[in-house]
């Protein structure tokens, strides 16, 4: 093997002489050309409109399951992190960036090829032809070739500058789609909590107005009752029982809308009843504005498309100097098989080159401008992002509240109402009024019970929002290495 191989000492001088400048050439490729990334100003607010504060842990900081403690909730959010298409989609495009990450890297090692031919001819050498009086020759021809461009400039530093911001941007997709997942199946849940009990209510009600429809038909019947009466408490009856259908589509509407989010069928959901009244925390901290920065995956994903568009000015700069390699060849040439292993057929050579642009009718400083106008319009992009977040911010803390004072003032109103029912009740049973006063009692009460389920469920959904605007539901490593383990 050493026959095949020989390489002369000459060469081995001749390398030591050239390995001082090749460092020296590695050593000035240490500074990258372009501008290195420094963050995009933000003028974030000292704080939050309407927050309170003085509570130990942020609300963003506690896991989905320590704010949604409905165990139905949590196993259908659970469910949706695992079987979600938009998540599995977001998932392939961060393998899609894990990978161009990867080829970017491979720039840095040399590129090593194998080459093989074999010919037979007359007046010719391979693929040149060559004259040899004639003679029909056997040609044979292979070996290895490396080539390497050495990175003076730091094109390629910042070529993968751009390709690992771009992977750290698909990560934070990734957490961006699993914060509007989790709050997304919290909403529909709730939505849906509150039209099963905005059908009951219609139900009830359905209820208590049938009886006065019968009762103001027997009265009609022996003539103590109005035909008014009798059409007011028909009116009143259809109008509740043609809510119910209604009602139940958007059920069915709703439950399909969930199992879309958990990658099912559509098919009912399992839940509970009695979630919607549940009480929720007085004091919600929201933190400083200035946190929103590190902690909402979309602004951190916008952060990282700034810091990649900043990288490729510097390589839209990098091709206007000219690029430096090296290339190297190994292998055997012969136009006899039997001398292909021989010392005398081994061929080898070693080669630097360099090449750089002359003219490109201002093709390259296109790219450049291009580039930098890119990073600016990333720049703009993420401090739009950022004010969009803290707006966010302030408009859920102020709808909730806001929806906190209305569920209050609706409560004592829906307890009015039931009073007024009771008192319209009691004075029929005594036979100081008519029953047309408990009709109208009963329906001014159906309307404030229906607004005082939404508004608690508003309330609750106000409480999303603001999970989701704070960038909550961060302790996801746990269930993100979950899913890298079963990929």
């Amino acid at each position: 093997m050493s026959e095949f191989l020989p390489f002369p000492s000459r060469s081995l001088r001749t390398l030591a002489r050239a390995l001082p400048c090749l460092l020296a050439l590695l050593f000035l490729g240490a500074c990258a050309v372009g501008p290195n990334y420094r963050r995009p100003e933000i003028q974030a607010p000292t704080a939050f409109r309407d927050a309170t504060n003085g509570a130990p842990v942020e609300l963003a900081e506690l896991p989905w399951w320590s704010v949604f403690k409905d165990p139905a909730l949590q196993e259908l959010i659970r469910v949706a992190l695992t079987n979600s298409f938009d998540l599995g989609i977001v998932l392939t495009r961060v393998d899609q960036a894990r990978a161009l990450q990867s080829q970017a890297e491979s720039q840095y090692l040399p590129e090593v090829d194998y080459m093989g031919m074999a010919s037979r001819g007359r007046n010719s050498f391979l693929t040149l032809p060559t004259y040899n009086g004639g003679r029909t020759l056997n040609g044979v021809f292979g070996g290895f070739q490396a080539v390497w461009e050495i990175d003076l400039w730091g094109r390629i530093r910042r070529m993968n500058e751009a390709t690992r911001a771009q992977f750290m941007a698909s990560q934070e997709s990734r957490r961006e789609v699993s914060v509007s997942l989790v709050s997304g199946v919290a909403h529909a849940y709730f939505e849906l909590l509150a039209l099963d009990e905005q059908r009951a209510i219609a139900l009830r009600t359905e209820a208590s107005y049938r009886r006065t429809f019968v009762l103001f038909e027997e009265q009609h019947a022996d003539g103590f009752a109005s035909k008014l009466e009798l059409s007011r408490a028909k009116a009143a009856l259809r109008a509740v029982s043609a809510r119910i259908p209604d009602i139940e589509r958007q059920i069915a509407v709703k439950e399909n809308e969930i199992n879309a989010l958990l990658g099912r069928n559509p098919g009912p959901v399992s839940r509970a009843q009695t979630a919607l009244a549940q009480e929720e925390r007085v004091d919600i901290p929201v933190g400083l504005p200035s946190t929103l920065l590190e902690r909402r995956p979309d602004i951190r994903m916008a952060e990282q498309q700034v810091r990649a568009a900043n990288a490729e000015i510097g390589v839209a700069i990098g091709d206007f100097f000219p690029r430096i390699g090296l290339t190297t060849f190994i292998g055997t040439t012969s136009t006899d098989f039997n001398k292909v292993l021989s010392s005398s057929a081994n061929t080898w050579s070693l080669a630097a080159a360099t090449m750089g642009p002359v003219f490109t009718a201002g093709r390259l400083t296109a790219r450049s401008r291009q580039a930098r106008a890119a990073c600016e319009e990333a720049k703009l992009h993420y401090q739009a992002t950022a004010l969009n977040a803290f707006r966010e911010v302030s408009d859920a803390l102020v709808t909730r509240t806001k929806l906190e004072a209305s569920a209050a003032l609706q409560a004592e109103a829906v307890a009015a109402g039931q009073d007024a029912v009771q008192a319209a009740t009691d004075r029929y049973a005594a036979g100081k009024a008519s029953y047309y006063e408990v009709l109208e009692a009963q329906q001014q009460l159906f309307p404030a019970e229906i607004a005082l389920s939404q508004l608690r469920a508003n309330r609750l959904m106000a409480m999303i929002q603001l999970y989701k605007a704070l960038g909550g539901g961060w302790p996801l490593a746990e269930f993100e290495k979950k899913t890298d383990e079963k990929r």
